[in-house]
């Protein structure tokens, strides 16, 4: 069986998680997977890296029909995000990919 392309980086953003966490204070990131949207026929997964502080969020989107890409968008967790995605290859979104994204996007002002 194939390991889904969203287990492919658990962990990555697990070291990426704990190195921003170490380094930021006020840093403190939120990461959940969601499925939900196999329940509406959609294949694929979602995974939300939140700054509860500044509201900021980085959405990656993990298509089944995609396998070696992953979709993102930098947004806000108030707001529901734009039809725009840029598109990483999945071996690009390595720990320090992942911890760079979080660094500047939580790490900068509104």
């Amino acid at each position: 069986m194939e390991i889904p392309p969203v287990a492919r980086i658990c962990e990555a953003i697990e070291v990426a998680h704990a190195r921003i966490q170490t380094d930021f204070a006020d840093i403190n990131p939120v990461v959940a997977v969601n499925k939900q949207m196999r329940n509406y026929g959609i294949p694929s997964d979602v995974m939300t890296i939140d700054c509860l502080k500044s509201g900021k969020r980085i959405l990656l989107v993990f298509h089944d029909s995609q396998p070696d890409l992953a979709n993102y968008q930098f947004c806000r967790r108030d707001a529901d995000p734009g039809d725009e995605f840029e598109s990483i290859p999945l071996q690009s979104l390595t720990e320090q990919q992942l911890y760079d994204w979080m660094k500047d996007t939580f790490s900068r002002p509104h």
